[in-house]
C-alpha cells in the first residue's frame, strides 16, 4: 500500500479508493463503464459499511445478506469492494479456501481472458457474486426470488428462539433495469407478496448510452412502485450519506412490503465528462482520469492506490459486523441441531443440493395402455410424489397450473402467500418472466425451484432460461402444450420453433418423454442434478403409455436415446427417430413397413444433451452409420434434425405454423400419420438401393 496525503476522513478516502479502482481497471482494460462505480460510490459503501450483513471469511454463509448488482455494467463498484473487504474465495463446493476472492491483480486483470473480474458478474466466476447480472431487469427480477426464498426458509426452520433465516436482499439498479419489463413483472409479484426484507436501490441518473432518458422515459416511477405497494424512499444526492442511512434504516423497519430507495446521482461524479454518454459506457481517457483524481485530492499518476487505513477501515466495521452475527448464528445453530436434530438434517441435505434417502421410493409404476395418458398428467403425477419426499422441492406456474398439472394437492402442500409464506404452491400470474426469474433466485437459495407454463411461452422467458444455464444451476422448467397436439387454439398456442431454440443453448437439459415411463425416468434423471437446468417438455393429449417403455425407459431416458423397439429378422434398413407423442407414431409405421417386409428399428430421443454425451460405442450401437436410410418424427421445426438423419435423411416435422383445427385433423394436415411416415421410409429406402 501506499500513503496519500488526505484528509483524515477515512469514509471519504474509502469512497474515493472505490471510484479510483474503478477507474484504472476500465482504463487499463480500455473497456467498461466507469461512470456508474464512480457516482455509487458512497451508496455501496454506506450500504456494505453499515447495513450489509456479509462474513467476509465465510461467503456461503447461509444468513448472509443478499447483494444484487442488477446494473451489471458497474461490475467494477462490486469487485472494488470485494477486494476492499477481503471477501475469501469460495470454491464449487462451498468451501471456504485460503485465498483472497478478489485479489488487486485481478482487478488488474479486468475484462481478460481466464479472470475472475469479467465485463459483467457472472455466478461462479468470482465468490461474491450472487447472481450472474448484465441483462438489464435480471437481477432484480432474480432477487424476488431469493427473498421469496428467505420467506420460505424462515417459514420452514426457524423457531421461536432460532431465527436461521432472517437476512435481507439488496439490488442496485438503474434507469435501464426500470425500462426492462420483467423488473416491473418482479416488483408488481413482490409488493403482492409482501417481501419486507427486499430493498432496491434505484439510481436515477437519467443517463443511458443513446444518451439522456427523457429521449425514452418519462414515467413516474415513485408513484408506479406505490402503486405494486412498495414502500418508496427518495434520496436526492447519492453523497448524501446521512439520508442514506436514513433511508436504510426505514427499510430495516419497514415489515409489510418492500422497499424501493430512489437515489439521484450524477454518473461519473467528479469526473469532467460527467452527464456523457461516454462516462456511462466508455473509459475516461488517460487525461480525464488525471484530471478526475485532482478532483478527489489523488495523486495524478498513481495506478489502483489504495491508501493505508482504507481496507482496514472496511474490516472494522463491515468485517467485524459479518463475523460476530456470523459468530452469534453459529452458536444458536449448535443448540438448533441438538433440540431439532430432523430440521437441521433436512437444512444440510437442502444447503448441499442432495435428496433425502428414499426419496424416489414412492414413484409410481405405469402399466401398457394403448389408451394412455397425457405427459402432464403422467408428470403431475410423479411430481406430487416426488415433493412429498423432498420438502424442498417447490414451484409454481404463470397461471396456468390447471393446464400445467403442476400444483402440489397432497395435504399440507398449500399456497405461498403473504400470510402463508410456508405454503409449496407458487403464483407467478401471468409473468414468465418474472416467474423463471425468481426460480433462479430461489435455485440460488438454495431451494429445487420450478415453473410451468405452455411451451410456446417459453419465447416469453427464455432470457432468464439463458441464465440458469449460464450460471450452471438445477431449475426446473415445466413446459406443457407442446405440439400442434394444442389443435383448436390455433397457431398463436402451437410452438413449433421453441424446442430448436431451447436445443441450441448451451447447458440446458431438454427431455421430451414419450409416454408416462419416459416420464418417470426423466424425472429420475432430473433430481439428482445439481449444475444444469432442465427444460421438461409434456403433451397435453394422451399418448399410449408402451409395454416397451416399462423396461427399457429408466436407462434410455438417463442415456438420451435408446433402441425402442428393434427390427425383427435381421439388421435394420431404416431408422425410424422420434421424440415424445411422435414415438407412438413411429412404431405403427414400423408395424406398417414390418408387415411389407421392410426391417426398421425404433429410436426414442427423449434428450439430445445426455445423448451426446454416451461414449461413441453406445451411439454408435443406437444409430449405426451403416443404416444411411433415416426418418425423425417431430412436431417441430426440422432444425437440428439432420445431425442425426444426414443430409439425405427425411424429417415428418412442421415447416409452418400450425393451424386450428381439431388435432385429427392437424395431424393429417402436416402428414403426421402413419402411412405419411411409412412412405418417407420406402423413398429413403429407393435412395439407398
Amino acid at each position: 500500500m501506499m500513503a496519500i496525503a488526505a484528509p483524515p476522513d477515512l469514509d471519504i478516502l474509502a469512497i474515493n479508493t472505490i471510484r479510483t479502482l474503478s477507474m484504472d481497471a476500465v482504463q487499463k482494460a480500455n473497456s467498461g463503464h466507469p461512470g456508474t462505480p464512480m457516482a455509487l460510490a458512497p451508496v455501496a459503501y454506506t450500504l456494505w459499511q453499515e447495513f450489509f450483513c456479509f462474513d467476509p471469511d465465510d461467503a456461503a454463509w447461509p444468513n448472509r445478506d443478499r447483494f444484487v448488482l442488477s446494473a451489471g455494467h458497474a461490475s467494477m463498484l462490486l469487485y472494488s469492494l470485494l477486494f476492499l473487504t477481503g471477501v475469501r474465495a469460495v470454491d464449487a463446493e462451498g468451501r471456504v479456501l485460503d485465498a483472497p476472492a478478489m485479489p488487486l491483480e485481478e482487478i488488474k486483470r479486468f475484462r481478460q481472458i481466464g479472470s475472475t473480474t469479467p465485463g459483467h458478474p457472472e455466478y461462479g466466476i468470482t465468490t461474491g457474486v450472487e447472481t450472474t447480472t448484465g441483462p438489464l431487469g435480471q437481477g432484480v427480477a432474480t432477487s424476488v426470488g431469493m427473498a421469496i426464498a428467505e420467506r420460505w426458509l424462515a417459514a420452514q426452520f426457524n423457531r421461536a428462539d432460532a431465527a436461521v433465516f432472517d437476512h435481507a436482499t439488496y439490488a442496485i439498479c438503474g434507469d435501464g433495469d426500470m425500462m426492462e419489463g420483467v423488473s416491473g413483472e418482479a416488483a408488481s409479484l413482490a409488493g403482492h407478496l409482501r417481501l419486507s426484507k427486499l430493498c432496491w436501490i434505484y439510481d436515477s441518473n437519467h443517463i443511458t448510452i443513446e444518451g439522456p432518458t427523457s429521449l425514452a422515459f418519462s414515467e413516474d416511477v415513485a408513484t408506479r412502485f406505490l402503486g405494486y405497494h412498495w414502500n418508496v424512499i427518495h434520496v436526492g444526492d447519492a453523497n448524501d450519506r446521512v439520508m442514506l442511512r436514513r433511508a436504510l434504516e426505514t427499510f430495516k423497519q419497514t415489515t409489510d412490503r418492500p422497499t424501493l430507495i430512489i437515489v439521484n446521482s450524477h454518473i461519473g461524479y467528479g469526473s469532467p465528462k460527467q452527464d456523457t454518454r461516454e462516462a456511462h459506457g466508455e473509459p475516461l481517457g488517460v487525461d480525464n482520469v488525471r484530471a478526475t483524481k485532482l478532483e478527489y485530492g489523488w495523486p495524478e499518476d498513481a495506478q489502483f492506490l489504495v491508501p493505508d487505513g482504507v481496507r482496514e477501515r472496511f474490516d472494522e466495521r463491515f468485517g467485524a459486523r459479518g463475523r460476530a452475527a456470523h459468530a452469534a448464528w453459529s452458536g444458536m445453530m449448535a443448540d438448533y441441531r441438538s433440540r431439532e436434530p430432523a430440521l437441521a438434517a433436512r437444512l444440510d441435505a437442502l444447503l448441499a443440493r442432495g435428496l433425502p434417502d428414499g426419496w424416489d421410493a414412492d414413484l409410481p409404476s405405469f402399466a401398457a395402455d394403448a389408451k394412455g395418458l397425457a405427459t402432464r398428467d403422467s408428470s403431475a403425477k410423479v411430481l406430487n410424489a416426488l415433493a412429498q419426499r423432498v420438502p424442498w422441492l417447490i414451484g409454481g406456474s404463470a397461471d396456468l397450473w390447471p393446464s400445467t398439472k403442476t400444483n402440489l394437492t397432497f395435504p399440507g402442500a398449500g399456497d405461498f402467500e403473504a400470510a402463508t409464506p410456508g405454503g409449496r404452491n407458487l403464483h407467478f400470474g401471468i409473468r414468465e418472466f418474472a416467474m423463471a426469474a425468481a426460480c433462479n433466485g430461489m435455485t440460488l437459495s438454495r431451494l429445487r425451484a420450478y415453473g410451468s407454463t405452455f411451451l410456446i411461452f417459453s419465447d416469453y422467458a427464455k432470457p432468464a432460461i439463458r441464465l440458469s444455464a449460464l450460471m450452471e444451476i438445477p431449475v426446473i422448467f415445466i413446459f406443457t402444450h407442446d405440439s400442434i397436439g394444442v389443435g383448436e387454439d390455433g397457431p398463436t398456442h402451437q410452438p413449433i420453433e421453441q424446442l430448436a431454440a431451447m436445443r441450441s443453448m448451451p447447458g440446458l437439459l431438454v427431455i421430451r418423454p414419450a409416454d408416462a415411463n419416459e416420464v418417470v425416468a426423466a424425472w429420475r434423471v432430473i433430481m439428482p442434478i445439481r449444475h444444469e437446468p432442465v427444460a421438461l417438455v409434456l403433451t397435453r393429449q394422451a399418448v399410449p403409455t408402451l409395454a416397451a417403455t416399462g423396461t427399457a425407459a429408466t436407462d434410455g431416458v438417463a442415456r438420451g436415446a435408446y433402441v425402442l423397439a428393434d427390427a425383427a429378422g435381421g439388421a435394420p434398413q431404416v431408422l425410424l427417430l422420434g421424440t415424445g407423442s411422435e414415438v407412438s407414431l413411429c412404431l405403427s409405421a414400423q408395424a406398417q413397413l414390418a408387415a411389407s417386409g421392410i426391417r426398421a428399428r425404433v429410436v426414442s430421443m427423449p434428450c439430445w444433451e445426455l445423448f451426446e454425451r454416451q461414449t461413441p460405442a453406445y451411439r454408435e450401437s443406437v444409430l449405426p452409420r451403416a443404416v444411411t436410410a433415416r426418418v425423425a418424427v417431430e412436431q417441430a421445426a426440422a432444425f437440428g434434425w439432420h445431425r442425426y438423419v444426414g443430409l439425405s435423411g427425411a424429417t415428418v416435422t412442421m415447416s409452418t405454423f400450425g393451424a386450428s383445427a381439431p388435432i385429427a385433423e392437424l395431424q393429417k394436415k402436416f402428414g403426421f400419420t402413419a402411412d405419411h411416415v411409412v412412405a418417407a421410409a420406402r423413398t429413403q429406402l429407393e435412395g439407398v438401393a
